[in-house]
């Protein structure tokens, strides 16, 4: 077992041989692309990483990450904190390898001779369990002043209906 900081680059087949768990950390500021949506890059993103092979002798990825985000609530406009929270299991294949015949439940991973860049597969987890609307709990968020009401302007001049004459001529018995 690893632990601390999360290796920027590593070889899945060789871990997966050993059965190796690595625990680690990386500082939230070091992904750029997650920090593009985030009000800060204050944080700290925690993650476990198994390396095994199934009965299909397949290399398996186990991966759990958690960090905290802040983002701008899109009701309140105020900052709220969000918990994130993914797990993923990948299936590690040969580029351009069929997939056909792998059990249902993995997302494929294709590497090549390259090492497996563990800092993007960390960053592209997350970008994926980002919120589309980030937003505090209904009963936590406060509605921005005079959102309730309806905005009405001083220079306003009151209009009369134009479907009043209308109106009119329906009771009237003559016409």
């Amino acid at each position: 077992m690893l632990n601390d900081p999360i290796p920027p680059h590593v070889d899945p087949r060789k871990l997966a041989d050993r059965g190796v768990t690595i625990n680690g950390s990386l500082l939230l500021a070091d992904l750029e692309r997650l920090c593009d949506p985030l009000s800060d890059d204050v944080g700290t993103v925690q993650a476990k990483f198994d390396f095994e092979r199934d009965e299909q002798h397949v290399v398996v990825i186990h991966s759990e990450l958690d960090v905290e985000v802040k983002m701008v609530c899109q009701r309140c406009l105020e900052l709220v904190t969000l918990p994130i929270h993914s797990e993923c299991t990948y299936a590690v294949v040969k580029e351009g390898a069929n997939t056909q015949s792998l059990p249902k439940g993995y997302d494929v991973l294709e590497l090549g001779e390259d090492p497996l860049d563990l800092q993007a597969l960390i960053e592209e987890e997350l970008l994926l369990a980002l919120p589309i609307v980030p937003a505090h709990h209904p009963e936590e968020c406060q509605q921005p002043a005079g959102a309730d009401e309806p905005e009405s302007s001083k220079d306003e001049v009151s209009r009369s209906n134009p479907f009043s004459v209308l109106a009119q001529l329906k009771r009237d018995p003559n016409v």
